[in-house]
């Protein structure tokens, strides 16, 4: 099978006519100027040494090296073989706290923008597992079921705010049953001979209001499901920022007594949510490793192959014609535009050209 793979090279063959317009009109061009300077009578023997024929020479060359750049910009294949290509990682929800604390700016810019950007980044260098996103609250619900769509999960998590869910607070227990219940539905059936490990990853500053979170991940954790978690905020804390619709600072949120509310983070719910669920507990800070740590973490576990699919491989052809071009054009290049054999004078005598 013979194919090209990047078709939209052929768009750069516009050169190849403007290489022979502009070549025209340029010459044309330099023989009015010369006219102009030294008279219609004398410019024929002055420009007699110039050969029309090398000239024309050296723009097919010209044209026949961009073709062949060209050509080889747009990769022909020829040739294919197909391999055989296992999906393999683990299954991960990453539930999002995106209460109004973890807009508190003691993080800079703010707790959430911070978490959004680190689970990016663990996307990026954690290719080939299935990952869901979750935003909670005081509830929680399933933004994006598992997938291994690495593009697919960036967009929701570039899409996470305050509104992403209706309620309030921060529950735990909320999102540990819904992310339990995400992969029963969307991730890889299991019996006695297929074992799948999971993982939930919870971002948030810690302020959980609601009991039974320990619990529920005590069983968890005896199903195979292991939880890890991310402390965004600061123990000193900062205030929550009111925003109009345009984004613009108004204040600050204040308590019914009209005191401004300072969030802290509160690590040792965080850290015990973890222990219950055998995984780690890690603290974000700019510049730490928790990025790094939390990959190796999750990297150690038992990988579970999800598919196999059969990948079709073609033979790259561009080389040779790449090659063609390359020469074609170092021949342009030697190529002079003086008449072979040329005689002119100078002064009494007439003399070869050099």
């Amino acid at each position: 099978m013979f194919r090209f793979e990047n078709m939209a090279a052929f768009n750069y063959l516009w050169i190849i006519p403007a290489i022979i317009i502009v070549g025209y009109f340029f010459d044309r061009r330099s023989k009015k100027a010369m006219e102009n300077a030294i008279g219609s009578r004398l410019y024929p023997f002055l420009s007699s040494s110039v050969s029309a024929q090398k000239r024309r020479i050296k723009t097919i060359l010209q044209v026949l090296v961009v073709f062949f750049f060209v050509l080889a910009l747009a990769r022909p294949q020829f040739g294919q073989s197909t391999q055989e290509v296992k999906s393999e990682g683990v299954e991960i929800i990453f539930a999002v706290d995106v209460s109004d604390s973890m807009m508190a700016e003691d993080v800079k810019p703010n707790r959430l923008t911070q978490a959004k950007t680190e689970l990016n980044r663990l996307v990026d260098q954690m290719p080939g597992n299935k990952i869901g996103i979750m935003a909670f609250a005081g509830s929680a619900a399933l933004l994006s079921p598992l997938t291994n769509d690495p593009s697919a999960v960036k967009m929701y998590i570039d899409a996470l705010d305050t509104n992403s869910v209706s309620t309030q607070g921060t529950n735990f227990q909320d999102v540990l049953s819904n992310a339990k219940d995400a992969f029963e539905r969307g991730g890889v059936s299991t019996d006695d001979t297929v074992k799948v490990t999971r993982v939930i990853v919870i971002a948030s500053d810690g302020e959980d209001h609601e009991q039974g979170a320990i619990e529920a991940a005590k069983k968890l954790a005896e199903d195979g499901t292991r939880i890890f978690t991310i402390a965004y905020g600061t123990e000193k804390g900062g205030a929550i920022p009111v925003r109009d619709g345009m984004g613009f600072l108004k204040g600050y949120k204040k308590d019914r007594q009209g005191q401004t509310v300072i969030t802290t983070v509160k690590g040792d719910a965080l850290r015990a949510l973890a222990e219950a669920g055998k995984g780690s507990f890690y603290t974000s800070t700019v510049g730490g490793d928790q990025v790094r740590l939390l990959i190796e973490d999750i990297g150690n576990l038992e990988k579970t192959q999800f598919d196999t699919t059969m990948a079709t491989q073609y033979e790259e052809r561009f080389q040779t014609i790449l090659l063609i071009g390359i020469l074609l054009a170092m021949v342009e290049l030697f190529i002079g535009e003086r008449r072979k054999g040329f005689r002119f004078w100078k002064g009494r005598f007439e003399v070869p050209a050099e």
